[in-house]
C-alpha cells in the first residue's frame, strides 16, 4: 500500500466517527449566511499570485522548521503578498487541523482560504464551508470520474471553487471531463514524492489555447525564476508550502518568491 493509500483509508476511517459525533444535519446548521471569499478572483489579480500553505508536517520532509501558529502564518502571508492561504487539515500525516480553518476564518474573514485535504465523501465539503474556506481539494488520482464529477457539483451548491489536483496527461481529461474550472498541477508525484517541475511544463503545453481555465502549478517551486516561467507557461497561481514552512522567516522567503527582494 502506499502513502497515499493510506492516507485515503486514515481519512475515511476517521469519517466514520466524525459523522457519528457531528451529523451531517448539525454541520449544516453550522454554515455562515453570508456567501465565502471567491478563490477564482483572488487568483485573476495581475502579478505572482501565490498561494501560501500552512502545514507542520509531511510523509516526505517530516517535520518543518516554521511551527508558528496558524493564525501568526496567516497574518505573515498576507502581509508580505499571499493572495490565498491553503490550510493543511489533515491530522495523522500532516499535523493538520479543522479549527486552523476556523480560526483563520473567524479572525481574517477577507483571506481566500483552500482546505488542503483528502477529500473523498461530501460531508467534508461542507465542513470545509462550516469551516470558512472558500475552496477544497479534490485529488484526481483519489478519485473515481463519478465521484470527482459528484464533489464538483455538490461544492458549487455551497458557493465552493474545487481546485482539482492532477500529476499526468491521463489525469487532466479526467478532470476535465468531471467538470473542472482550476486546475492544480502537482509536481511531486503523490505514489514516490519524487518532483519535478517538467509535470507542470507539460500539462500547460497540453492545455493551450484552451479557455475558460485557471492553472495552478504546486510543489517544487523555490524560485522567483522559476514561477516567471510557468507564467509564461500558462499558469496563473502557484501553490508554495515546503520552501516557506522550512524558512526561519517565511514572510522574506514569500516576497523573494514575488520578486521584490
Amino acid at each position: 500500500m502506499t502513502v497515499l493509500e493510506r492516507i485515503v483509508a486514515s481519512t475515511k476511517q476517521e469519517l466514520i466517527q466524525t459523522k457519528e459525533s457531528v451529523p451531517l444535519e448539525k454541520l449544516l446548521g453550522r454554515i455562515p449566511e453570508e456567501p465565502p471569499v471567491s478563490f477564482t478572483s483572488a487568483l485573476a489579480r495581475p502579478g505572482i499570485n501565490i498561494i501560501a500553505e500552512i502545514k507542520y508536517k509531511s510523509p516526505s520532509r517530516g517535520e518543518f522548521a516554521c511551527q508558528l501558529p496558524c493564525l501568526e502564518l496567516a497574518g505573515i502571508y498576507s502581509e508580505n503578498g499571499a493572495v490565498a492561504l491553503s490550510v493543511l487539515t489533515e491530522k495523522s500525516y500532516f499535523s493538520g487541523d479543522l479549527s486552523f480553518l476556523q480560526e483563520i476564518a473567524e479572525e481574517k474573514p477577507e483571506l481566500a482560504l483552500l482546505r488542503k485535504d483528502f477529500i473523498v465523501d461530501p460531508y467534508q465539503v461542507v465542513e470545509a464551508r462550516s469551516s470558512g474556506a472558500c475552496a477544497y481539494l479534490l485529488i484526481v488520482s483519489c478519485l473515481s470520474e463519478q465521484q470527482l464529477q459528484s464533489l464538483i457539483h455538490y461544492g458549487q451548491e455551497f458557493q465552493l471553487d474545487a481546485l482539482v489536483e492532477v500529476h499526468d496527461p491521463f489525469e487532466l481529461e479526467k478532470a476535465i471531463n468531471a467538470g473542472a474550472g482550476i486546475i492544480g498541477v502537482n509536481n511531486r508525484n503523490l505514489r514516490n514524492f519524487e518532483v519535478d517541475l517538467d509535470t507542470s511544463f507539460d500539462i500547460a503545453r497540453r492545455m493551450e489555447g484552451e479557455g475558460g481555465y485557471t492553472l495552478i502549478s504546486e510543489s517544487g517551486i523555490e524560485e522567483h525564476s522559476q514561477i516567471l516561467e510557468l507564467q509564461d507557461a500558462g499558469f496563473q497561481a502557484f501553490l508554495v508550502g515546503s520552501i516557506l514552512m522550512d524558512s526561519s522567516d517565511p514572510g522574506k522567503k514569500l516576497r523573494q518568491l514575488r520578486g521584490e527582494e
